[in-house]
């Protein structure tokens, strides 16, 4: 059987005076070497795509991190300076993606911005620059180190127990390495909260009503997937589930919800 494909949405960036759309290295690595399957990257554009010509080729969808932000104006806000960078052209290709692979009971596993698009698309809200709202912790990368530095594990999230991750990784206290400035704000109605920080800032949800594998998470278990236990467990789980809906197999039974 050959491997399943997963699609990313791609990010648009400026090199040389030219567009491209782009995915971050690491995050290809984890998909074929921790999920065991193959990446698809999904060029970004703002209007034009049929979503379902995308999701009746692929197996899976991997939404990924990265530096832009969910546009304040998709989930009610004014848009300031503070809030960027953005990229709606990523926008307008994630979040439909995000809610067809939920329609259609297709495996998807949101990172960092993608946990931020999935609980906008599901209709939540997103706070920016929280390390400056009180009793929130700096979240944000650490100055002057370098990129392993950068994705260092070293900030405690605490998994509820009965929750799905806590199916994948475990419940109680898990070690990660969470960095970004922005975070859910309310949660969307369709989500369920599934690890927090210590500062209670949301770092794992799931999607209560999805008939196959649909979790976010706010750290970056992709960097370390194939070293890290934790990181690992959440990428075999997503390819599993993503072998599970290539091979016509009923979805994997998620976990019962926690109160």
């Amino acid at each position: 059987m050959t491997k399943p494909i997963v699609a990313i949405p791609a990010d648009i960036r400026a090199f040389d005076g030219a567009t491209w759309h782009a995915v971050q290295h690491q995050y290809l690595r984890a998909a074929l070497n921790a999920a065991g399957v193959m990446a698809l990257i999904v060029p970004a554009f703002e209007e034009g795509y049929d979503t379902d010509a995308i999701l009746d080729r692929v197996d899976g969808v991997l939404v990924s991190g990265s530096a832009s932000n969910v546009h304040p104006a998709l989930y009610g806000n004014q848009a300031t300076e503070a809030d960027g960078p953005f990229d709606v052209a990523r926008d307008a290709t994630s979040l439909p993606l995000i809610r067809r692979a939920i329609d259609r009971a297709i495996p998807l596993l949101a990172i960092c911005r993608g946990i931020q698009e999935l609980n906008v698309a599901l209709g939540g809200t997103l706070a920016s620059e929280i390390q400056e709202q009180p009793g929130i912790w700096d979240h944000r990368k650490p100055a002057d180190v370098d990129r392993d530095g950068m994705y260092a594990i070293r900030q405690s999230v605490f998994v509820r127990e009965g929750s799905c991750i806590a199916g994948i990784i475990g419940t109680g206290e898990v070690q990660v390495n969470s960095l970004h400035r922005q975070a859910i704000a309310q949660t969307a109605p369709r989500l369920q909260v599934e690890a927090v920080a210590e500062d209670w800032t949301v770092e794992a949800v799931s999607v209560i009503d999805a008939a196959a594998f649909a979790v976010g998470v706010q750290w970056h278990p992709e960097y370390w997937a194939e070293t890290d236990k934790p990181s690992n467990q959440i990428f075999a789980a997503f390819g599993d589930a993503v072998r599970d809906y290539a091979a016509g197999r009923s979805p994997r039974v998620r976990t019962q919800a926690f109160a």
